[in-house]
């Protein structure tokens, strides 16, 4: 198989003996190229110091008097919020560990684009070896937000960075921003969906993100979801799970859901409670899952034998913001001693 997401830095870290990915100096180190850390040509001379410090590094003590010594107020906040994430991902030592501690009380507030990161690498790193580009592309979807087109009755999401570029482009990179600039609207470049013909082609193309996956009932992408999310929840938890595409929730005994994202979870439950929905915000569904717990004795003993549901929604301005926490955070697992 072909190798792919090279931007996700998957290849710098190394596995421990349970198949988790343990952080590595390189890395860490990786953060430290990001515009955010990286000195501009006026930066002082202290902050220049710790970055190459931290180059040298990543994993060193920083003294909080060395980040209140750099002149620009903004750089010193970035290196307090990349320091906090940094210590969190040293102490918890694999990436799999960090990732779900970002979600526990009194954790760090990092940014959106950090949580991202370490979901793409741990997704990355259950794909390996598993050539199946529909369960590649669905597997954006946990961190990148998609644009939601309903075409013929087919739910066919695109990357939003993508469209927002194609748009501006029309898919002629810097040729594309000049014609914009000048008033000259550059051609419409189409986006290809993702099908079992051009399969192939995905790996050379997946950190451009430019191929359409078709969300609709039955089709290979929300097949390719739900087994993509069982990995991902075994990998995490340890808890084997089985998880089916449904059009809908006929269940007079339902008990238990998860929103895969803020909309869903706003829907779902006023459904739960009774209130009536209006027609536009239930059309917003895009998918509904029934998940079930292969050993009951993973689940609360309450709600042992019972499905849950799962929903994933766009929003409003048809965007899809899946949140891939709410499977370990909200799914009825058994306490843990």
């Amino acid at each position: 198989m072909p190798d792919f997401w090279l931007s996700s830095g998957y290849h710098l870290l190394d596995r421990d003996a349970a198949g988790h990915l343990l952080v590595t100096a390189d890395f860490l180190r990786a953060y430290l190229g990001r515009p955010e850390l990286m000195p501009p040509p006026e930066a002082c001379a202290a902050e220049r110091a710790l970055h190459a410090a931290l180059l040298d590094d990543p994993a060193r003590a920083v003294a909080a008097g060395e980040v209140a010594a750099l002149a620009d107020p903004d750089a010193a906040e970035n290196y307090r919020v990349f320091l906090a994430f940094r210590d969190l991902l040293l102490a918890a030592r694999t990436v799999e560990a960090g990732y779900q501690a970002l979600f526990r009380p009194g954790a760090p507030r990092v940014p959106a684009l950090f949580i991202d990161h370490l979901a793409a690498v741990i997704l990355r790193h259950l794909l390996d070896g598993r050539p199946d580009a529909q369960r590649a592309r669905a597997a954006e979807l946990f961190y990148r937000t998609q644009m939601v087109t309903i075409q013929e009755g087919a739910i066919l999401l695109a990357d939003e960075e993508t469209v927002e570029r194609l748009g501006r482009t029309g898919g002629f990179g810097a040729l594309g921003n000049l014609l914009a600039e000048t008033g000259t609207r550059p051609r419409a470049v189409d986006m290809d969906v993702l099908t079992a013909e051009n399969a192939e082609s995905y790996w050379a193309r997946s950190d451009r993100h430019e191929m359409v996956l078709d969300l609709s009932f039955a089709r290979p992408g929300q097949d390719a979801l739900a087994r993509v999310m069982e990995s991902f929840v075994r990998h995490l938890t340890g808890v084997d799970i089985g998880i089916q595409p449904v059009q809908r929730i006929r269940d007079e005994r339902w008990v238990w859901h998860t929103g895969l994202d803020a909309e869903a979870s706003a829907v779902m439950n006023a459904l739960y409670r009774g209130e009536d929905v209006e027609e536009a915000r239930l059309a917003r569904i895009l998918a509904l899952f029934r998940l079930e717990f292969r050993d009951t004795s993973s689940m609360r003993a309450d709600l042992a034998g019972r499905p849950v549901y799962l929903g994933l929604a766009m929003d409003g301005a048809s965007r899809l913001r899946m949140k891939p926490q709410n499977l370990l955070m909200n799914l009825p697992f058994k306490q843990r001693s």
